[in-house]
């Protein structure tokens, strides 16, 4: 597979190192941050800790807006690459892509800062610190904002979310850091949307450990995330934004982190009165409890009142000192203080959205597709005749972009590519998401001579996503009552199965669906995600067979939501396939391609595991070959947990060996003296395969 790589001229990044050893940045930037918090107000100071930053023209300091946005490309800010959502991107379990992707992204967030420079300061949207990428653990399908994240793994998503920040960030000993990243939202913190400003997260600390912060201390210890957003959420009964535990005894003391902590928007506010928290009894005790707590910088309006709190001796200017001096430390190493003079001056503005950017979304559109079912091998489709595309996204470009999304000028959608292929092709939109449409008679008789029937179904951002003001049967406020396909969709397929059609289900989605009865109405079922704006050409490159599908379900696809606990149940029991004991529809890490394959069984020499795959068919496999791990011991622990995953190319009739490295971390488990997640010492089951529920194991001894 050919790779869009990116070399920063030496050339560029000498003069960045040239323009940053002037007299002023001889000294350390917190060094420099300390000379400008002597010269201020208290006023001053605190204007600066909020996200719309003012200006102090007398110490040369100009206005910031903190809030940006790059979830899956540089979001809100005009037309920029929209990438598939991060839940598609998760699937293609390629971390290598995914820091590229990410690289392009910032890429773009450099051009387009130079430009709103060039036309006065940068207002929202428009700075170099964005708040991304999303790594809580999507532990619920109901989750409306689960398809912001990485999925429901702590492993993957920690591989995955190091991915962002490398990509976002830059070097972290270069001269000038290209842009913030930003590790969201800590913690403990997955729906409900509609309660989460009243919301108390209580867990064990076990769960806390060994699921819902791993992620977080990876960004943290190993790929130096600039800054963590808090949630919303209490935790334990204290908002998360004033919260010792997880914020000074964690974060900064376990895992000794130095950067910013920011408020998720609005988030200190909901300290206030008995709607929200009522953890204060009013505006002032809410932002000493955040600013003393170590939360730097308020997406909010609250800390404006940051001199009343000092006044009433709530608040020492120490605490106020401490933050502002990491804020303005970050700023003086985003090169934002002086000039902006960066490595990345000389990008042009044709790369936003341009050729090669675009190539590099239609790639990471491509693996992130899912075959779940091809009964009969009707997939790659042959040939072009006898064809109909029907169904209620499949000509919908906002669809496609999910959330958090730029406008992109390309977008092209599935009935778009088809008519590229197929110039007379019937299309049918045949009704709503939820809502009936055509008649079904109608559209059967329209379908005269047709054999297969492209269904592009699911649901839409419009209907899942951030506390979004939906009630209708199946959603509430963002999130999912039910997993199931809604049922004017699933009826119109019974229908077409019933007049003999073969069919071929695109199902878009930004989570889990419940398919039970899917898989006997459709011949192959297709999980597209939201596969952003090239989603359409690399769909239809899958279907006729132009690349093999290689995507692998980043999540459980349960049969429906009666397999679930409770969604306010925040204990893992019973949830992802690490501690679910029933038989899903699709298991974590499942995915066809359009060949078949033979694991041998692996065999450890040294610290290595290695395992022979054997491509048995005619076409060629880019497959994802998966480590799990499970503590033998450990009769309370998960099922088996993943330590590992590679991608492979096979061609047909060969085969491959594959090998992982075996490290303490590998064994990581919980230790019950420490309260931590160790090394555990002992038997282990190391297990190798292509999904979550198919793997050939060996026991090994750490």
């Amino acid at each position: 597979m050919q790779r869009i790589t990116r070399i920063l001229p030496l050339a560029a990044l000498l003069l960045s190192a040239i323009a940053c050893t002037s007299n002023k940045t001889e000294m350390t930037p917190e060094q420099r941050a300390a000379n400008l918090i002597s010269k201020m107000t208290l006023e001053e100071k605190a204007s600066l800790m909020w996200y719309t930053s003012a200006p102090i023209e007398s110490l040369g300091i100009p206005a910031y807006n903190w809030w940006n946005e790059a979830l899956h490309g540089v979001a809100r800010n005009g037309k920029a690459t929209t990438f598939p959502q991060p839940i598609g991107m998760a699937a293609s379990f390629d971390k290598e892509l995914l820091e590229e992707v990410f690289t392009a992204a910032s890429d773009e967030a450099r051009v387009k800062n130079r430009q709103a420079l060039e036309n006065g300061p940068a207002g929202w949207y428009q700075g170099l610190t964005f708040w991304t990428p999303n790594i809580n653990i999507f532990r619920d399908p109901r989750w409306g904002r689960g398809m912001e994240t990485y999925g429901e793994d702590p492993y993957l998503t920690g591989q995955m979310g190091m991915a962002v920040v490398r990509g976002l960030q830059g070097p972290l000993d270069a001269p000038v850091l290209k842009a913030h990243a930003c590790a969201k939202h800590f913690a403990v913190h997955s729906g409900p949307e509609w309660n989460r400003h009243q919301f108390n997260a209580e867990i064990s600390e076990r769960d806390l450990r060994e699921t819902y912060l791993p992620a977080f201390k990876d960004l943290v210890q190993k790929a130096g995330v600039q800054e963590v957003m808090i949630a919303y959420n209490r935790f334990r009964g204290v908002p998360c934004g004033a919260n010792d535990y997880l914020v000074n005894t964690i974060l900064r003391g376990e895992w000794g982190y130095q950067g910013l902590v920011v408020s998720d928007c609005w988030a200190v506010s909901d300290f206030i009165g008995p709607k929200f928290h009522n953890y204060v009894q009013d505006a002032e005790h809410a932002v000493a409890a955040a600013v003393h707590n170590g939360t730097d910088l308020e997406c909010g309006s609250l800390y404006d009142r940051i001199p009343e709190a000092v006044a009433q001796g709530l608040l020492e200017e120490a605490d106020v000192d401490r933050s502002l001096k990491r804020i303005l430390a970050a700023r003086i190493r985003l090169g934002e203080l002086d000039g902006n003079i960066a490595p990345w001056d000389h990008l042009e503005d044709d790369i936003v959205e341009g050729p090669e950017h675009l190539a590099l979304a239609r790639t990471m559109a491509q693996e992130s597709l899912v075959l779940l079912q091809n009964n009969g091998g009707i997939l790659p489709l042959k040939g072009t005749e006898g064809i109909a595309l029907l169904g209620p996204n499949a000509d919908d470009r906002e669809m496609l972009w999910g959330n958090y999304n730029a406008i992109p000028e390309f977008t092209v959608t599935l009935a778009d590519a088809l008519r590229e292929r197929i110039p007379d092709l019937t299309y049918i939109p045949g009704g709503g998401i939820v809502a009936p449409g055509e008649p079904v008679e109608s559209i059967l008789s329209k379908l005269e001579g047709i054999e297969t029937v492209i269904f592009a179904g699911g649901i839409s951002p419009r209907l899942e996503g951030e506390d979004m003001p939906v009630e209708i049967p199946g959603f509430k406020g963002g999130d999912r009552t039910s997993i199931e396909l809604p049922e004017v969709q699933r009826e119109l397929l019974k229908a077409l199965h019933c007049a003999g059609k073969k069919i071929v289900l695109v199902n878009f989605s930004g989570s889990a669906m419940g398919l039970e009865p899917e898989t006997e109405s459709c011949d192959a079922i297709l999980q597209a995600w939201y596969p952003g704006e090239e989603g359409g050409n690399a769909i239809a490159d899958v279907l006729f067979g132009d690349i093999v599908p290689s995507g692998k379900l980043p999540v459980t696809f349960y049969k429906s939501v009666e397999q679930l606990p409770d969604f306010e149940d925040y204990s893992m029991k019973g949830r992802t396939y690490r501690y679910f004991e029933g038989e899903p529809l699709f298991p974590f890490g499942f995915g066809l391609g359009y060949t078949t394959l033979e694991y041998g069984k692996p065999h450890v020499k040294g610290h290595r595991l290695s395992v022979r795959v054997t491509n048995t068919g005619d076409r060629e496999a880019e497959e994802v070959v998966q480590l799990y791990a499970r503590n033998l011991a450990d009769a309370e622990g998960p099922v088996k947990s993943l330590r590992g995953f590679k991608r492979v190319a096979i061609p047909a009739g060969e085969t491959v060996r594959v090998s992982f490295r075996l490290t303490p971390e590998t064994f990581l488990g919980w230790s019950e003296e420490k309260h931590d997640m160790v090394p555990v010492e002992g038997e282990w089951e190391l297990m190798v395969g292509d999904s979550s529920a198919s793997t050939e194991s060996v026991v090994y001894k750490f």
